[in-house]
């Protein structure tokens, strides 16, 4: 057993004026973490007790289904050239020199050294299915970090890779990841969903998260408790109510309406008496091609701007996410902005307000040619990507701009009057529309943690760096890559977050640092303190953790810190000896009850 008054438990009464989460404020209260700079924190002995039972429930059920690595933080530039990442992750990445000039990195991520080892070592379908883990610490550098664990600069990831012959083989490897993880966030006490998800920089056909719902999270789930869907707001997808189009006007072709200084959605619907669902509001963007993607840049290597131009719902707004996800697999790696005023000028040719998409020239196909179109010497690829959201898709008879200062047009029908480059869902879905999957639920839109991502990344990366092995016909194949990542302390944030009061928070026991305190009230009774060794004792025997609070405080003092610091039982011992008597307290509900000293060990909930 530990005792108390021997450790380094620095508990706090006040929690730092910069913790705005549970879960931070309470992780410096308890003495689990201190900060050492921004996103950067250093584990004390309660938190590395935590994790270290954490990291063991990851490392038994991945046992189960894969083999353990460790690699190297520290990343030579080439391979994340190879898988054309070196480039797209951009400032995220810590970067630097060796003495001798090569550029290396800090992983942030290991599908590249995996992908690296599988392309030399692996041969023959023969070898596959591979899984391969590891539990290592991973850098990024966030531009905010914030909320304690939750957004750091450096901290501890589970991630895996599964290597297969074809997408069947992958399918089974995703499906033993999937259930690897309901039974690694099971055994960590957590309430959690699984919800569809983006891939997003990682690349591949699908992906799902695992997420606790907390006021704490930064992401946004929709879900239907009816049918059970579930996605991240990113991903999710809604079923519209039916929008009565308008009548035709005149002879039913685009009619040039002035509009005298109406420029925004509502003063437009309101001046020609419409609703915003029969407005089309075009989003001006531009995509900056990177020279990496040889396909859209200039010959001398520098940059393009990629003109986009977004057509949605009067009434919605963009998804910055759907739009990176739909121009992704066009334009890899470009970073997507709005357009700046003469940007505008260049692309309409019309001040902004009055902009729409009759009359922009698309981009046809990838060899287009490049233009200077602004004083600015910019270079723009000549012709649009025009983007119209699947929520105007069979619309007719639209009011748009007229890319003409106090104009606007009338009876714009999308596919006759302009050609869009393709129907995407571009925006975020909204708490009370219907569920896409049973129709009939109405969705709810909460925020939420991710605690574990799983993707099926394809070919994404063993095509790009070569890995290659013959099939059972002796020909050359390229192998199936998923990857799957949990985040270590994301799993004892989460937990926190679900289980706090005014007092303090009690973590599930199988990552409590310790299962029970055993808290005597007055260490100058020899008595009492002979019984609590005793009851201590008993415990351990028992295989409980315990930890015996031996400090020559006042009750009061002890009863409060045992409430801080996540410990889910504690046992009382105090007047109640002279009859046998205990006191066990339930740190969740706050129950009491009595029991006999040698009856302790059997009244504890399950280790």
């Amino acid at each position: 057993m530990h005792l108390w008054s021997k450790l380094f438990l620095p508990t706090l009464r006040e929690a730092p004026a910069d913790a705005e989460v549970a879960s931070h404020k309470f992780l410096i209260r308890a003495g689990y973490v201190r900060q050492l700079s921004a996103g950067i924190y250093s584990y004390l002995f309660l938190a590395q007790r935590s994790m270290v039972k954490i990291t063991g429930i990851v490392r038994q059920e991945m046992d189960k289904i894969g083999q353990e690595f460790y690699l190297p933080a520290l990343n030579p530039r080439e391979v994340w050239e190879a898988s054309g990442r070196w480039t797209v992750m951009g400032e995220n990445m810590f970067r630097l020199k060796d003495r001798k000039g090569a550029d290396l990195c800090l992983g942030m991520t290991h599908e590249e050294v995996m992908t690296e080892i599988a392309r030399k070592e692996l041969r023959s379908y023969k070898q596959l299915p591979q899984i391969w883990y590891q539990i290592q610490t991973k850098f990024r550098d966030e531009p905010r970090p914030k909320s304690g664990l939750l957004r750091v600069r450096q901290f501890t990831m589970k991630d895996a890779y599964s290597f297969d012959i074809d997408a069947a083989g992958l399918d089974a490897s995703y499906e033993k990841h999937r259930e690897t993880y309901k039974a690694i966030f099971s055994r960590c006490g957590l309430k959690f969903v699984i919800v569809k998800a983006d891939s997003g920089a990682m690349g591949g056909s699908g992906s799902e998260e695992f997420m606790v719902h907390t006021d704490a999270g930064e992401d946004l789930i929709a879900s239907c408790e009816k049918c059970g869907y579930a996605a991240n707001i990113e991903k999710a997808t809604s079923k519209l109510e039916a929008v009565q189009d308008l009548a035709p006007e005149g002879d039913g072709r685009p009619l040039l309406v002035h509009t005298p200084g109406m420029k925004t959605i509502d003063d437009v619907a309101k001046f020609l008496g419409v609703s915003p669902r029969n407005k089309m509001k075009t989003m001006a963007m531009m995509a900056e091609v990177k020279a990496a993607s040889a396909s859209s840049s200039h010959k001398d290597g520098k940059p393009v701007l990629r003109p986009i131009v977004v057509m949605l719902r009067g009434d919605h707004s963009l998804s910055e996410a759907k739009l990176a996800a739909a121009v992704g697999s066009a334009l890899p790696g470009a970073e997507i902005r709005p357009m700046v005023e003469d940007e505008i000028r260049a692309v309409f040719h019309s001040p902004a307000g009055f902009l729409g998409p009759v009359g922009l020239t698309r981009a046809e196909g990838d060899g287009q040619k490049v233009a200077t179109l602004a004083k600015d010497g910019k270079s723009y690829s000549e012709g649009v990507i025009l983007l119209v959201d699947s929520a105007l898709q069979g619309r007719s008879n639209l009011i748009g701009g007229a890319n003409q200062e106090d104009y606007h047009l009338k009876n714009v029908t999308p596919g006759r009057d302009f050609t869009p480059t393709g129907y995407a869902d571009l925006r975020p879905v909204e708490a009370g529309e219907t569920c896409p999957e049973c129709g009939e639920g109405k969705l709810t839109v909460a925020k939420a943690v991710e605690i574990g991502h799983i993707f099926k990344l394809g070919y994404k990366y063993s095509e790009s760096m070569g890995a290659r092995v013959l099939d059972s016909n002796g020909k050359e194949v390229t192998p199936i890559m998923g990857s799957y990542g949990i985040g270590i302390e994301r799993i004892l944030t989460s937990a926190i977050e679900q289980n706090h009061d005014e007092d303090g928070f009690w973590l599930p026991p199988a990552i409590a640092p310790f299962t029970v305190v055993v808290v005597v009230t007055n260490v100058k009774d020899a008595a009492l303190m002979e019984a609590a060794k005793k009851v201590a004792a008993d415990l351990e025997a028992a295989g409980h953790d315990v930890l015996l609070d031996d400090r020559d405080e006042r009750a009061g003092v002890k009863f409060k810190d045992a409430d801080l610091v996540g410990i889910p039982y504690r046992v009382n011992v105090g007047r109640g000896v002279a009859e046998g008597k205990v006191e066990v307290f339930t740190r969740a509900t706050k129950e009491k009850k009595e029991v006999g000293m040698n009856e302790v060990a059997g009244s504890i909930g399950s280790r």
